[in-house]
């Protein structure tokens, strides 16, 4: 099987994991939020362990203060998944004002001129997308994680999908002598 095959295989999984979040965004948020949960408790552990392989002791303060406050807010987000799911959309709708922001004062910075325009609109699209969640909080909370992910996972899949059939056809062109650069 060539490699482009899986590229297609992986986009249209993507794309059906999107569907299906779709289909029932609380889940989707719901299983963000546990998912999140559990890397920072495992991410945490990890950090705790690393500590005590530090030679230097502020490196191990720091190293045992992180995974404290890692494990600490894996263990809230697990314990407690509905409070935690209006914590992480207030945070995602927080970074996407930020965002916002930044990518606007960006857009007026000299190394930006050639993309201003589409910077000050993703910018503008970012501190919308921020503030309509904040509108509808925190009753958003309940989809917003979901519908971000259903949203991340289809972009992915169709990307993934254009590039296998890109490579497809870059292969089916050199097989028959017609290379394209």
């Amino acid at each position: 099987m060539t490699s482009w095959i899986w590229w297609l295989l992986a986009g249209t999984l993507s794309v059906l994991g999107g569907i299906v979040a779709l289909a029932n965004p609380f889940a989707a948020t719901l299983t963000v939020e546990v998912l999140t949960g559990l890397f920072f408790l495992v991410i945490g552990a990890l950090t705790l362990v690393s500590a005590f392989r530090e030679k230097a002791l502020g490196a191990r303060i720091l190293a045992v203060l992180v995974g404290a406050v890692l494990l600490f807010l894996g263990l809230s987000l697990a314990l407690n998944p509905l409070r935690g799911i209006v914590a992480l959309t207030f945070v995602v709708a927080s970074l996407l004002m930020i965002v916002g922001v930044f990518r606007i004062l960006f857009a007026f910075a000299p190394q930006a001129a050639a993309v201003r325009v589409p910077l000050m609109i993703a910018g503008v699209i970012s501190i919308a997308l921020g503030g309509l969640i904040f509108a509808n909080f925190p009753q958003a909370s309940a989809v917003t994680l979901g519908i971000l992910l259903a949203v991340e996972l289809i972009s992915n899949g169709v990307s993934m999908i254009l590039y296998a059939l890109s490579r497809r056809s870059s292969a089916s062109g050199e097989v028959h002598g017609t290379a394209r650069g």
